[in-house]
């Protein structure tokens, strides 16, 4: 879960780059067309690895005993006679792997904030020259 949660941020645009630079003709010019191949590599390898994520989750669900959760009634849908429902899932603690994941994205929050904010070039130039 840990390897699919990472590969999310890192490998997987990472992956997509590589297949952009394998199909651009030249390395100074980009073509709709590769950039186009790039989101979807991008989207696809997320997708998957998401896909792999949740397969892994239902697993580790399984071998631990833990019951999938209950679905939530909406406000709208409850009784009028205040009865509480009892959800199996509230009884049980948060996992060490939730916990991981959940550091896991504000971590990588962040570091791209860190990096964004203090060193990356700027997008905006100061404009053309008037040579």
């Amino acid at each position: 879960m840990g390897l699919s949660a990472l590969n999310i941020w890192t490998g997987a645009p990472l992956l997509a780059v590589w297949v952009g630079s394998r199909v651009a003709e030249s390395a100074t010019t980009v073509t709709m067309g590769t950039v186009f191949l790039v989101v979807v590599v991008l989207f696809t390898a997320c997708l998957a690895l998401v896909w792999t994520l949740n397969w892994a989750s239902a697993t580790y669900d399984d071998i631990t005993g833990r019951p999938q959760s209950v679905r939530r009634h909406v406000p709208w849908l409850r009784s009028m006679r205040a009865e509480r429902v009892n959800y199996e899932r509230e009884k049980h603690e948060v996992t060490w792997m939730e916990r991981f994941l959940v550091v896991m994205v504000a971590v990588v929050v962040v570091a791209f904030e860190i990096w964004f904010f203090f060193f990356s070039p700027s997008p905006i130039g100061p404009g053309p020259s008037k040579d």
